[in-house]
């Protein structure tokens, strides 16, 4: 499938840890540390406090896998926004946390996760937000430093790249329990892996903005940035909202050969993922069953619990 490539420019404190964690994620294609936003286009390990840039992570990722509005929240996991030229033991301007756009459109998106993000904090947040500029890559022995120095030192907690973003508030209620609060069709999509009837759900021509949940777990699965018609008859995707919302199962039922997607947290059935998507957006279609989609409007996602993802919506 097609790759779509962006690059994001992250300074978090010691860039060592900030690469391990990052390397991590699914969707992120690349990465190596350098200095940037300082007042040279030409510095070093020695000489970045006094060329003034700050210890940063260049990131190259797939957007048509995971989006930039999960790449800061994974950032803003691992620092604290209000912490001035800090982060863990390391002190000085070079640590100051960042980050460095490429273009406008990145920028918007990353004032709103701040702006989202604030509303959990007293402190104000201290995050230099700017475009990118005198990027100077690191000396190759900082690259990929965790990896050749396992004891290195690291203030971030590598470990959370593997945990989910925020599962701790979904789960699968029984199944007795599900038989009362969900309709006969909905019942048999998620639970007996049933297929709606094409052309049949509400949310086949809908074009709201928001979010849509599992109608099983209320786990956010899909923004409405990523619904577009591909005149199949059911709801279809570009891609998942998060990296962890969904699994992937192959699926040899009726003589085909298909991938089937659940939803992560409930194991409930959605539907599949085709090939047949839209090149410019990855090439991907996430065919669903709108039976097992709850959507949530933009403008009630604050009184409903799922703030967070307003960043999410565009």
């Amino acid at each position: 499938m097609n790759e779509i490539k962006e690059e994001i420019y992250l300074a978090g404190g010691c860039f060592w840890g900030m690469q391990g964690y990052f390397d991590q994620l699914l969707g992120v294609l690349q990465t190596d540390v350098g200095y940037a936003n300082g007042d040279s286009d030409i510095t070093s390990y020695y000489d970045i406090a006094k060329t003034h840039h700050a210890e940063t992570l260049r990131v190259v990722f797939d957007s048509s896998k995971i989006s930039l509005a999960e790449l800061l929240a994974h950032f803003l996991r691992i620092v604290d926004p209000t912490s001035l030229n800090k982060q863990g033991n390391d002190v000085g301007e070079q640590y100051r946390s960042g980050i460095y756009y490429t273009n406008e459109k990145q920028a918007d998106i990353i004032n709103a996760s701040l702006k989202q993000e604030q509303n959990n904090y007293d402190k104000p947040f201290v995050v230099e937000v700017e475009p990118i500029k005198n990027y100077v890559l690191a000396e190759e022995y900082h690259q990929k430093y965790l990896d050749k120095n396992t004891n290195g030192y690291c203030h971030v907690e590598l470990s959370l790249a593997k945990k989910p973003l925020d599962d701790t508030r979904f789960n699968k209620p029984s199944k007795d329990e599900l038989k009362k609060i969900l309709s006969d069709v909905a019942f048999a999509v998620t639970q007996e892996n049933a297929t709606e009837r094409p052309f049949s759900s509400e949310y086949d021509k809908f074009g709201e903005k928001g979010i849509y949940v599992d109608i099983v777990s209320k786990k956010p699965l899909f923004s409405s940035s990523d619904k577009y018609d591909a005149g199949c008859g059911w709801p279809s995707f570009t891609k998942p909202i998060t990296t962890d919302a969904i699994s992937y199962k192959n699926d040899d039922s009726h003589g085909m050969k298909r991938v089937e997607v659940r939803s992560k947290v409930a194991d409930g059935h959605l539907g599949h993922v085709f090939e047949d998507g839209i090149k410019e957006k990855g090439g991907l279609r996430y065919c669903i069953n709108g039976a097992a989609l709850e959507f949530i409007p933009l403008e009630k996602m604050k009184q409903m619990g799922y703030e967070k993802f307003i960043p999410f919506v565009r």
